[in-house]
């Protein structure tokens, strides 16, 4: 894993975790899901967990608090997670077959390709342009059966 040079992070015990109110969490959790999610809130560079937290009218330690115990990440990691996952489906879709990589990672809301690249490469093992073209390989292949 050295080729992004991608620590793992430590897992931290915060004290407020445990002070959220199980149910505000529940709900916490599906606000925050159709904000990011379904609004596709991902896509916005600018999208802070700050910016989240006043959408919902609450703070960034419970965004915290939610994403961490929710989801098993910090909030960058789950932002980046969705724009991933479109860039994923961008990348094998004939529409868009000549964009550039950098075009796809700033469609998909990231500042920076060495950050898109990095996310890619953590979440998937491969690179994005590894991605495509074993994805067109596999796809050519199985046609011609």
């Amino acid at each position: 894993m050295a080729k992004y040079n991608i620590t793992e992070p430590k897992e931290k015990e915060a004290a407020y975790r445990s002070l959220v109110n199980p149910r505000l969490m529940d709900d916490l959790k599906d606000r925050i899901l159709e904000v990011i999610v379904m609004q596709k809130k991902f896509k916005d560079k600018e999208y802070s967990a700050r910016r989240l937290a006043e959408d919902l009218g609450t703070n960034t330690r419970y965004i915290s608090a939610v994403v961490n115990v929710k989801f098993h990440m910090n909030y960058t990691s789950f932002v980046n997670k969705h724009r991933i996952e479109e860039a994923m489906s961008i990348l094998i879709d004939k529409r868009y077959k000549d964009l550039r990589i950098e075009e796809v990672s700033d469609m998909v809301g990231f500042s920076n390709r060495q950050s898109f690249y990095a996310s890619f490469y953590k979440l998937t093992g491969i690179t994005p342009k590894e991605y495509r073209i074993q994805y067109a390989q596999l796809h050519s292949s199985s046609k011609k059966k």
